[in-house]
């Protein structure tokens, strides 16, 4: 296995810090560039808030971080991903591994370390050809179209209110990778 993912922790801050500022211009097309976000984000982890940091296992770099957000439990076992890649990792599969494993946490039991959940949501801008390529990669299914979703910047760097392509997978969808325990 090429990655590994793990939640964050507050000594990752140097490296995301580093991550997200040399991605800025990549990252920065679709969403928010905050290389300062880590310690709110490690504060904000809880029941509806669960994020993800994809490592490579060979140079211990910052591939990328996935948001699993939204998570709504009872009936419902819902929750949202938000995703960002980080140079100079993108292009390499390595996303998509980690994207894997994360997908693998958040549909394992609670009881097996997982998350427990049967539902997962991608709403991606419909121009956003590498968020979308990646959504279909693991199996999403697109379900529909919503008008003026977020408020966000476009590839060109205007802020407005953005509209949305979104995709969704179950857990019996889902092949599964058979990842291990998430730390």
């Amino acid at each position: 296995m090429r990655v590994e993912i793990r939640y964050p922790q507050f000594s990752d801050e140097a490296a995301y810090f580093e991550a997200v500022t040399r991605s800025a211009e990549h990252i920065g097309r679709w969403n928010p560039v905050e290389p300062r976000a880590l310690p709110d984000m490690v504060r904000r982890q809880g029941e509806a808030l669960r994020t993800f940091m994809i490592f490579d296992t060979e140079d211990g770099g910052l591939v990328g971080t996935c948001n699993v957000s939204d998570i709504v439990r009872r009936r419902y076992q819902n929750a949202a991903l938000g995703y960002n890649s980080y140079l100079p990792y993108n292009g390499t599969g390595r996303m998509t591994e980690g994207m894997r494993l994360v997908v693998d946490a958040c549909f394992r039991p609670q009881r097996l370390g997982g998350l427990g959940l049967h539902r997962l949501e991608i709403s991606v801008q419909p121009e956003n050809g590498p968020s979308v390529a990646m959504a279909k990669r693991l199996g999403f299914r697109l379900e529909g179209y919503a008008q003026r979703m977020l408020y966000l910047r476009d590839q060109h760097g205007v802020e407005d209110w953005r509209d949305h392509e979104r995709y969704a997978l179950t857990a019996e969808e889902w092949p599964g990778a058979g990842a291990g325990d998430v730390s």
